[in-house]
């Protein structure tokens, strides 16, 4: 490899335009850099005509070379740019990659720790610099480095904000586990942690409801998240993780909030726990948010009108995060009264609180099959009521093009569309395929004429 010392720095300079004191300044340097600029351009020429000649060839003894130059900038002009910090990680890990024994290995990748620590200093974005360093850290040491960079994604996620990649919320998750199965942490660390990965990803969700490429990632995102949980997510296993921890503490806030967070998402809310732990919360800290838990319990025990009650008064006092669920539990319960109006309008306002949900759609098509009789002024015997279904079922999957709600939503068109009118008898109601029509009863929807 030619080395560039053979190069003149007269020459190397003349290539290039020299910065005034004032774009010094603007690099961010420090008195002694703005005092003798000379060697600073020369750290600065050599660094850049280096990084250059790697990206031409990909030899890494490049970057090598440039490492000299390379920390001398980030000591001295810590905002000559970030291109300092990207090509920085990459001399960094040949650095790491070429050390000829553990304590240099240590040095070298301590001051790649501290290279990030600079850049978040200077140019901001902590959450997603921190994950950063915590993925490096991953990468290098695997599981020699766990109990580092489990703590780099926790403090990631604890400063959060917009910087915060979605994408590192899958790698918390995955941290997190691997830390339980060290022994480092209890199971519950799997179950907290869960539950504030999947808040995060949902309101990213929400955000980007309108960009379907966006939404289709970050979905993604949710569904490794989903994967790496599966292990922890039965009910049996919940109650097993929580179970013993409630018996010790049955009135701790905190704890019984996240005992029926967690059940309510995982849709356990049929277990003992979920019930013992929901009264005791409402008794403890009556709120819209846990007036909403009291409802999903009443459900549950198929008392559905003290759900309504108890659902409506949520509705009046959640965050726009929770009325989703809260309307849609407020559906479920409208439903099993028999409200079937009212369980329509619920769950409606469901799809208008989070319009990247299918579930609610799904179960308005539900309640129409369950209801085809309602319809059977319709000269087909209720068939007619099945079209509509199936048009919400379509809905739901235009919403939420997920592989799980596609399989549901296509099994029940094909149950749905098994009721479909023979074209004998449409034919004999004087229906005509493809035309419109309107379902009668409280239905009433206008769909079109199908037959089988």
């Amino acid at each position: 490899m030619k080395t560039l010392r053979t190069l003149t720095i007269g020459a190397l300079l003349a290539a290039t335009a020299l910065p005034a004191a004032a774009q010094l300044e603007k690099w961010g340097c420090n008195d002694e850099a703005l005092a003798n600029p000379q060697p600073m351009m020369e750290a600065v020429s050599l660094y850049q005509e280096n990084v250059k000649q790697y990206k031409a060839s990909k030899d890494q003894r490049y970057l090598q070379e440039a490492y000299p130059q390379w920390k001398t900038i980030v000591a001295n002009c810590p905002k000559q740019s970030k291109n300092l910090y990207i090509n920085g990680a990459n001399i960094m890990k040949v650095m790491i990659a070429t050390a000829t024994n553990e304590e240099q290995k240590k040095a070298y990748i301590d001051e790649l720790m501290a290279m990030y620590d600079t850049r978040i200093a200077k140019y901001g974005e902590a959450a997603k610099y921190t994950a950063k360093k915590a993925n490096e850290l991953e990468e290098i040491l695997k599981e020699d480095g766990l109990q580092q960079y489990y703590a780099l994604y926790s403090e990631a996620v604890r400063i959060g904000g917009e910087d915060l990649e979605a994408a590192y919320l899958v790698k918390y998750m995955e941290a997190t586990i691997n830390y339980v199965r060290a022994g480092y942490a209890e199971p519950t660390l799997v179950v907290d942690n869960y539950d504030v990965a999947s808040d995060l990803l949902e309101e990213e969700l929400h955000k980007n409801a309108e960009d379907s490429t966006k939404a289709a990632t970050i979905r993604g995102y949710i569904a490794g998240v989903e994967a790496a949980f599966s292990p922890y997510a039965s009910c049996d296993q919940l109650v097993e993780i929580y179970g013993k921890k409630f018996e010790a503490d049955p009135e701790n806030v905190d704890l019984l909030k996240k005992i029926t967070s967690i059940m309510m998402r995982k849709r356990c809310t049929e277990q003992d726990l979920f019930f013992r732990a929901t009264e005791n919360l409402y008794r403890l800290e009556p709120s819209p948010a846990t007036a909403m838990r009291m409802g999903q319990m009443c459900i549950s025990k198929k008392q559905y009108n003290d759900a309504i009650k108890y659902l409506n008064d949520a509705i009046q006092g959640v965050g726009d995060k929770d009325k989703y669920n809260a309307y849609l539990f407020l559906g479920y319960a409208h439903s099993g009264a028999k409200n079937y109006s009212a369980a329509r309008t619920a769950y409606n306002n469901a799809a208008a609180a989070d319009a990247t949900k299918g579930e609610p759609y799904m179960r308005i098509a539900i309640l129409y099959g369950s209801t085809a009789s309602s319809a059977s002024e319709d000269n087909v015997g209720g068939k007619s009521a099945y079209w509509a279904a199936v048009d919400k079922l379509q809905r739901s999957k235009a919403v939420e093009p997920t592989e799980e709600n596609i399989e549901a939503c296509n099994q029940l068109i094909n149950s749905y569309a098994a009721h479909f009118p023979s074209k004998t008898d449409a034919f004999m109601a004087g229906l005509e395929n493809g035309k419109t029509f309107r379902v009668p009863g409280w239905i009433g929807e206008t769909t079109t004429v199908r037959t089988r």
